[in-house]
């Protein structure tokens, strides 16, 4: 996947005359792709159960409302409330509603095709009522900032130093393993990523360092790939995607640990309502496989590639419509190779 990362990356910049590479372009990327790796990280936990939320946009348009109606002078009874206050009330809902979901498919033991799909209609819809259609705004500056806006970032000497710990950990990690040789790639993208969000001015004219979104996807995707590797809970998950009957036999809740990694995918929307509607700065209605296997760094890698082919097509000024037909197409071609490449590891 970073092979062809890579090649769309070389074809975007030439198509745009160089304009895809620049700073600025990949630190807004990297932003725009956070709020989808931050749901694709909880989705790994649901497809490795052998399960599937299709509900997740809904889930996070319909959350981002509730935290700007909770935010603004006009908005939902009681409000405004103090910005931590309604951000802490989203995440809450989400993971309630990704529980909901949760304990249709595990106790009602409905597909969870058909689950998400209802949930899809039914917070599609209650985002538009929340709202009456309206854009909730302005949201306070310091929600903003958690958006990657004016201020949200942690400013160059932090980055350089973050980049510094993270290959001095990296590094460590090598040594232990005696593949010294093998951290030098790590710690190469590490020092380029920080030179390139560095080259980005801040409000003082200085380096604007890592975007706090940014921060906060990479902070994710260690907590979810610590889940899935390091604790029981996910090595159940794991489990019951290699076979639930087994797991059953085996004394695990397959049920219980159902409901958790839907509970955690919805936690994870709600978090991804937080970075969109901070980095839109206002609510608005516009926002919106196998099993047994799944990474964290896999799901981060394929939002990145998803939104990569999106923000090359915006700066190519490729119509709406045929952006959604050409990620469609991508999409379809890129499950039907891992599909195939599965088969033939078998």
């Amino acid at each position: 996947m970073l092979a062809a990362l890579a090649v769309l990356w070389l074809a975007l910049a030439w198509l745009s005359n160089g304009l895809f590479l620049s700073p600025r372009n990949l630190v807004n990327l990297a932003v725009q792709a956070s709020a989808v790796g931050v749901m694709a990280c909880g989705m790994v936990l649901v497809i490795a159960a052998r399960q599937i939320d299709l509900s997740v946009g809904s889930v996070l348009g319909f959350t981002g409302m509730v935290i700007a109606g909770l935010s603004v002078e006009d908005g939902l009874p009681g409000a405004p409330l103090p910005w931590p206050a309604a951000l802490a009330a989203g995440i809450a809902l989400a993971c309630a509603i990704g529980a909901w979901h949760g304990a249709w498919v595990a106790y009602a033991r409905l597909p969870s095709f058909v689950v998400t799909l209802a949930g899809l209609l039914i917070f599609r819809g209650a985002a538009w009522l929340v709202s009456d259609g309206r854009t909730l705004a302005p949201l306070d500056d310091g929600y903003t900032r958690i958006g990657g806006g004016l201020g949200g970032a942690i400013g160059a000497p932090a980055t350089w130093a973050l980049a510094a710990a993270l290959s001095a950990a990296i590094a460590a990690a090598h040594f232990r393993a005696r593949t010294p040789l093998r951290a030098l790639p790590a710690v190469a993208a590490l020092f380029t990523a920080a030179a390139i969000a560095n080259d980005v001015p801040g409000p003082d004219g200085s380096g604007a360092g890592v975007p706090l979104p940014v921060l906060l996807l990479g902070a994710v995707a260690l907590g979810v790939h610590g889940i899935a590797t390091r604790t029981r809970f996910g090595r159940h998950v794991f489990a019951i995607g290699g076979s639930p009957v087994a797991a059953e036999l085996a004394g695990i809740d397959v049920r219980g640990v159902t409901l958790r990694a839907f509970a955690l995918l919805g936690a994870l929307a709600g978090v991804a309502a937080v970075l969109t509607t901070a980095r839109l700065g206002a609510g608005t209605n516009a926002m919106s496989l196998a099993g047994g296997t799944g990474s964290a760094g896999g799901a981060v890698l394929g939002a990145l590639w998803m939104q990569s082919l999106e923000n090359g097509m915006v700066l190519l000024d490729v119509t709406s419509a045929l952006r959604q037909v050409l990620i469609g197409l991508v999409l379809l071609v890129a499950v039907a190779a891992d599909a195939r490449a599965r088969r033939s590891a078998r």
